[in-house]
């Protein structure tokens, strides 16, 4: 079995500064796994000639492929070309259809009124020992290197223009020069068991398999994504000895499975609402809209989520939900009988089916002896059952928002799976 390692190189002051998060990394990665490819590393540096260099010199030692990213602009800092065209004994060259197609952008797409800038236009220049890979989404082209058998590509670090390149000229170009092995995945995701525990009880399952299969444990946030992966030469043998032994896993934690799926959690919660053909809503407080957020962040989801009531006060709570004040100054706002009656308002003012309603102290202030920050009760019901829990995450306020959010998620889950008779 032919196997093939990349390196991800990412270029750019500002993402050692931290000022741009690097998704690029983790875009690319996934794709060239799909396709078989092995990332080994993923390295960040700066705009700096001489570390440019050193790192595509030491990356191609161990690796069949580089793949680079920014550095690609029209400004002073974006040195990525001159420094290839060093590396690679090439020199800039105006490449005619690249700057066919920048005019083009400009004049008709961007329709800027004045004249081509000689900046934009030195976007065109390539170095003369690539071959140049369009950017149909920009205006800096990708480029495609080859020496010593080592393959290198540069591309933007423009995230859309990327993902672009790499879906429609990089992937393809790669399964045409190598002969990739078959790399295939089977994920599960579970909640209500931390990792330590969960890897206690699989324990068995996970010493008997093969050395070329492998149990990765992807841990957020209240829940553990399980990752089985097998690479062979022959897809139908490596999908068939994979698919047993996921059957075998799925077996081990049924208790704790949400899904089976490679989906997230509020997918997992949208899919299992619309197979029911039933609806939900959400009455947020501590936090303020981020179940809704997550919901309606997935395509489709207005077929199964009517909406939020985000009751961030007390009169919020008892003008557009129906908390009575008695509640409120009896038991406070942070209480079950709160998130109980919050679920009712939902129910009654959203006409749904189901209801979740989240109210806690995020901090980093605002608990007291009784009800220390990180204290959160969450509801979930619908007209015939409603049902409460209390938890303590006592974390930053990020952090607890998150838990709040899973958690309500996968409460729902399990009782939309109850009531449906799953």
């Amino acid at each position: 079995m032919n196997e093939v390692n990349a390196a991800i190189i990412t270029i750019g002051d500002e993402l050692l500064i931290g000022q741009t998060i690097d998704t690029n990394s983790a875009f690319i990665a996934q794709e060239l796994n799909k396709t078989g490819i092995w990332v080994k590393r993923r390295i960040a540096i700066g705009d700096v000639r001489e570390d440019i260099l050193n790192a595509l010199r030491e990356q191609s030692r161990d690796c069949n492929l580089i793949i680079i990213t920014g550095g690609l602009g029209p400004t002073a800092d974006d040195i990525t070309k001159p420094t290839l065209c060093e590396y690679f004994g090439g020199k800039l060259v105006l490449h005619q259809p690249t700057l066919e197609h920048v005019t083009y952008l400009f004049e008709h797409v961007f329709r800027r009124p004045m004249p081509l800038l000689e900046r934009n236009r030195r976007q065109a220049e390539v170095p003369d020992v690539c071959t140049v890979l369009k950017n149909e989404r920009g205006t800096a082209p990708g480029m495609w290197f080859e020496k010593d058998n080592v393959f290198f590509v540069s591309l933007p670090g423009v995230p859309h223009e990327m993902k672009g390149l790499m879906l429609d000229s990089v992937i393809p170009k790669l399964k045409k020069t190598f002969k990739l092995p078959v790399v295939l995945h089977r994920n599960l995701l579970t909640s209500g068991i931390g990792e330590s525990l969960l890897a206690d009880h699989i324990a068995d399952f996970e010493n008997d398999l093969p050395s070329h299969i492998k149990l990765a444990y992807l841990p957020a946030y209240g829940m553990v994504r399980l990752r089985l992966t097998s690479r062979g030469s022959d897809k139908n043998s490596v999908e068939n000895e994979l698919d047993n032994l996921f059957i075998q896993l799925k077996s081990f934690v049924k208790k704790w499975m949400v899904t089976d799926e490679d989906i997230s959690l509020p997918e997992a919660v949208l899919n299992l609402l619309q197979s029911k053909k039933k609806t939900v809503s959400t009455a947020e407080s501590c936090t303020g809209g981020n179940i809704a957020h997550l919901i309606t962040s997935i395509p489709g989801s207005s077929a199964s989520y009517n909406g939020s009531v985000v009751s961030y006060a007390n009169d919020a709570k008892e003008n557009l939900l129906g908390v009575k004040r008695e509640t409120l100054l009896q038991f406070g706002a942070v209480s079950e009988q709160t998130v109980v009656e919050m679920v009712n308002g939902a129910l009654k003012e959203l006409k749904t089916d189901y209801a979740i309603a989240t109210s806690g102290i995020m901090g980093p202030d605002g608990g007291t002896p009784e009800k220390p920050v990180g204290t959160v009760w969450i509801a979930v019901g619908n007209n015939k059952k409603i049902i409460a829990l209390q938890h303590s995450f006592r974390f930053d306020r990020e952090r607890n928002i998150e838990l709040t959010t899973h958690n309500a998620l996968s409460m729902l889950y399990r009782f939309v799976k109850e009531e449906e008779g799953e």
